[in-house]
């Protein structure tokens, strides 16, 4: 298994270790719920130095990015953070992803781990423009500093003032006494935070300073665990799960971040644009149990006469709310908030209620 610049810190704090795309990764250290909680209410440290970075650079780096990915990068200046996905020639995402607009003529994309090889080869392959490309996944380390504590922690290790960068901007400079580390107003929790990229051979000293300034708001590290139940209960998607080569952008819910502006003829478009202006089949939707269970990946959706309607993408108990929670793929007749639904719990019809995302109010 691959390591991070932090593996050898997650396992001598006794972190519970498992393999995750590839990488030997922390699941949890004191308890998925305890640590959900310190990310509501406090402040959390994800590992994330497993995800990919690839660089974009050149004359022809925003034609390159136009065309293979579905929003619209020309709104993008520096400074600025975008949502996106790279479509595919089927109608459905290689990988959804984050672009930065570093400076002119410079961007940096940040795809998911499990991903990093494929959207790799996927970005050469497409690369007709004669766009500068770099595979940085191996130089680059990413910490997600998250909850409402994260901007008072982080602000002790900067002069930067980090209350004046807007949700989906970023910028760099001066960090725990080090150059040009990136700080992101983005994360994957919901709950407010910033995203750190620097170099691996910095990852000790970001750390120590972190927990350090942290401590005094009970900063704690946190697994994989708690990012996949966090994520949830914002109604983030997770690629493998809820989006994958086989879901469209539009059934995903994703139709915001797929624009169909004069002179962007992006991969697949045409299907694309008949789906969104004709409609489709499914819908992804979120659900609450109105019975109570856990529902879990691949477990069938009903409609009320036990017909089967879709499947549960993703599910669990919400660590907040108490109650289960999940995502899903449900005929479109069904995607309407407070349609009665079933779920097929191995042979318990139990009730829920579509609803719409966020689960966490």
């Amino acid at each position: 298994m691959k390591t991070t610049p932090f593996t050898e810190t997650h396992q001598a704090l006794g972190a519970k270790m498992h393999e995750f795309a590839g990488y030997n990764m922390p699941i949890e250290y004191s308890g998925i719920i305890d640590e959900h909680l310190t990310v509501c209410n406090g402040v959390g440290v994800f590992d994330v130095s497993h995800m990919g970075e690839f660089w974009v650079k050149g004359p022809q780096a925003l034609a390159f990015l136009q065309k293979v990915t579905s929003n619209d990068v020309s709104a993008l200046t520096p400074g600025k953070v975008q949502y996106t996905c790279f479509p595919n020639e089927q109608g459905g995402i290689v990988d959804d992803l984050l672009v930065y607009h570093y400076e002119p003529e410079k961007y940096l994309l940040v795809v998911n781990a499990s991903n990093i090889e494929k959207d790799w080869q996927w970005c050469v392959s497409h690369n007709d423009v004669g766009a500068g490309l770099e595979n940085s996944s191996d130089r680059m380390a990413q910490l997600a500093v998250q909850g409402p504590k994260a901007l008072a922690t982080l602000q002790k290790l900067t002069s930067i003032d980090l209350a004046a960068i807007p949700y989906y901007h970023f910028t760099h400079g001066e960090f725990a006494g080090l150059p040009d580390v990136i700080i992101s107003n983005t994360g994957y929790t919901g709950c407010g935070g910033f995203e750190l990229y620097f170099y691996p051979e910095q990852a000790k000293q970001v750390w120590e300073a972190l927990f350090e300034a942290g401590a005094e708001f009970g900063i704690k590290p946190i697994g994989l665990g708690a990012r996949d139940t966090l994520r949830l209960e914002a109604g983030f998607c997770l690629y493998g799960n809820d989006l994958d080569d086989t879901t469209s952008p539009i059934e995903a819910g994703l139709g915001w971040i797929t624009k169909f502006v004069e002179g962007k003829e992006f991969t697949n478009r045409a299907q694309l644009e008949r789906q969104k202006q004709e409609g489709v089949e499914r819908r992804l939707v979120g659900f609450e149990m109105v019975d109570r269970g856990i529902p879990r990946h691949g477990y069938a959706l009903l409609n009320g006469e036990g017909e089967p309607i879709g499947t549960v993408t993703s599910g669990t108990m919400s660590p907040l709310r108490k109650i289960g929670i999940g995502l899903g793929y449900v005929k479109t007749a069904f995607a309407k908030p407070g349609t009665e639904i079933c779920i097929d719990m191995r042979g318990r019809k139990l009730r829920a209620v579509v609803v719409r995302p966020p689960f966490r109010k």
